[in-house]
């Protein structure tokens, strides 16, 4: 059983069983795979929506109809890849592959009464990957649903959007995500997204060092007390992390004038999609911190002048 919190809109659509082949686009976090999951409990309940909770379906810890994709993070040689990808043979049966695929695992009848097929961030399927999912999403057979997540729909190949019906998440409002919990710094740190709420809630200690040492790390530009090396380091480190540290540098930027505010935002913004593209992290620390010094240095230059 799923415990999924807000969004009814969505599961109201949902439960009408709208489409076979669904494309669940947001930021991330808000619930997209838990709506996913909470989907394939649903259609298997022999209640139906929303899953009671209690028949045999329901009380499955690891749904058999419920089939999970998600892009490889390490290398063959057990190396992190620069470039996490959803392969071919995640997709579809290739001879030797030792894994299941989805369209193989698609093609076997239900245990229960539907099969969901989850590709997750499909927007990092390979091209061949991506060709093999789009003739079963033409062709679904009659038990099998598909679900792609991704962070949009223009994230998405045109082939594969096209052949979905998008339903959008967003961003919960705090009396539901205080369901979880009021902690006040960890519904701040989760805007309105479930995931963050659970990660700092799990370790407040965490959150508030992650939150101290993005402070810290912005304030250092501001001085010479540490080498770019080092700061570059710090924010490396950071990134690695259980927590987002760009949200901690962003809530820093708003005590700065507008127009430099803006421009470090822009920094920030154009940061986080560098990474996204995979340019080298430490480049992108480093031009970042040049940047954020910069707009520092022109904020001390104008307070020295407004004396």
């Amino acid at each position: 059983m799923v415990s999924v919190i807000g969004h009814e809109r969505q599961r109201r659509l949902l439960a009408r069983r709208p489409a076979q082949s669904l494309l669940f686009v947001g930021p991330e976090g808000v619930g997209r795979r838990t709506v996913a999951r909470w989907f394939a409990y649903g259609l298997n309940c022999e209640r139906g929506f929303p899953p009671c909770g209690v028949c045999a379906s329901c009380r499955v810890e690891h749904h058999p109809d419920l089939f999970e994709v998600a892009p490889r993070t390490l290398t063959k040689a057990g190396q992190v890849a620069r470039r996490p990808q959803i392969h071919l043979d995640q997709i579809a049966p290739r001879a030797g592959s030792g894994e299941e695929s989805l369209i193989a695992w698609l093609q076997t009848a239900p245990r229960y009464r539907a099969k969901v097929g989850v590709v997750d961030s499909a927007h990092l399927l390979g091209e061949q990957a991506a060709n093999a999912l789009l003739k079963m999403l033409e062709e679904p057979p009659a038990y099998a649903y598909l679900i792609l997540i991704a962070p949009s729909r223009e994230a998405v190949l045109p082939t594969l959007a096209s052949r979905s019906l998008t339903v959008g998440f967003g961003p919960l409002p705090e009396n539901e995500l205080q369901r979880l919990g009021g902690d006040p710094a960890a519904l701040r740190y989760s805007e309105g997204a479930v995931g963050r709420l659970k990660a700092a809630l799990a370790d407040p200690a965490g959150l508030a060092e992650a939150e101290s040492a993005a402070r810290e790390w912005l304030r250092a530009l501001a001085g010479d007390t540490a080498g770019l090396l080092g700061q570059t380091e710090v924010l490396r480190k950071l990134a690695e992390g259980p927590f987002d540290p760009w949200l901690f540098v962003a809530r820093e930027l708003e005590s700065w004038p507008p127009a430099p505010r803006r421009a470090a935002l822009e920094a920030l913004l154009a940061a986080r999609e560098e990474l996204e593209a995979y340019v080298a992290a430490d480049l992108v620390y480093t031009r970042l911190a040049l940047t954020l010094r910069r707009l520092y240095a022109g904020l001390r230059s104008r307070s020295t002048v407004s004396r």
